[in-house]
């Protein structure tokens, strides 16, 4: 289902409810976060919303997506660094309750397993955030991604590093892999919100809406699931065929 809105502002507003309205109703709720620009908006306004209704966050579960490897949880660039910025340090949750991959784990291949099998010991995800790179990627789940896979490493593709290049200082500084919660990992989740804002995810938008389901295009995956809800502005759908809308409610 499309939910297509005027203004980055509409769309933020909206997924935030959303979030609310799962919190609200499953207080345990398994979440899981994305980070990136698209979300800053979305986090914003969802703490703006709790603290004009001050709800109990204390059994509230979240695994992010994803992390760069290298990186220590204070480097800004971190997404560690990013969620505890825009949303944890704020909304309080309980410490044990938080679940970030460790890009700077002894043994890589051993964490990813024990992430996977972390989210599998919860129940699997109640709902699961996501943006969508300019190639396609779900969390870092580059193209040709297996969609069977499960918490793994990646190299970064050349696309994925050019475009998360603007927020470091030289391209040389931008990590080559990170960890990522897999494709299979994803659409266990019991729902989906895709969100989408801005220009630069145009034609990747127009791309997901007539692709077949292809492991070249990675969001294309989410074409499998039962309740996947995709939150575009008017930017970012612009060009959708008129289906799209038709759809949008």
């Amino acid at each position: 289902m499309y939910k297509i809105f005027e203004t980055v502002d509409e769309v933020s507003l909206y997924t935030a409810q959303r979030l609310l309205e799962k919190i609200k109703a499953v207080p345990a709720a398994v979440m899981g976060l994305a980070t990136g620009s698209t979300m800053e908006p979305v986090y914003a306004q969802l703490l703006s919303a709790l603290q004009q209704m001050p709800i109990d966050v204390s059994q509230l579960i979240t695994f992010n997506l994803d992390e760069y490897i290298g990186l220590n949880a204070q480097h800004p660039q971190s997404y560690n660094y990013y969620m505890y910025q825009h949303l944890f340090n704020q909304l309080k949750i309980p410490a044990q309750n938080v679940h970030l991959p460790d890009g700077l784990a002894s043994n890589i291949e051993t964490a990813c397993q024990a992430y996977s099998h972390a989210i599998e010991n919860m129940g699997g995800l109640d709902l699961q955030l996501l943006g969508i790179g300019s190639n396609g990627h779900i969390g870092f789940n580059e193209p040709h991604t297996c969609f069977a896979s499960r918490t793994h490493v990646v190299e970064l593709s050349e696309q994925t590093r050019i475009d998360n290049g603007r927020f470091f200082t030289e391209k040389s500084e931008v990590p080559t892999h990170a960890i990522t919660m897999g494709i299979q990992d994803i659409l266990r989740a019991k729902e989906i919100i895709l969100v989408a804002t801005g220009r630069n995810k145009t034609d990747i938008m127009a791309q997901l809406f007539n692709s077949n389901i292809d492991e070249a295009l990675p969001a294309s995956a989410l074409k499998q699931h039962h309740n996947l809800t995709i939150v575009l502005d008017r930017e970012a759908a612009a060009l959708l065929p008129e289906q799209a809308f038709k759809s949008a409610v």
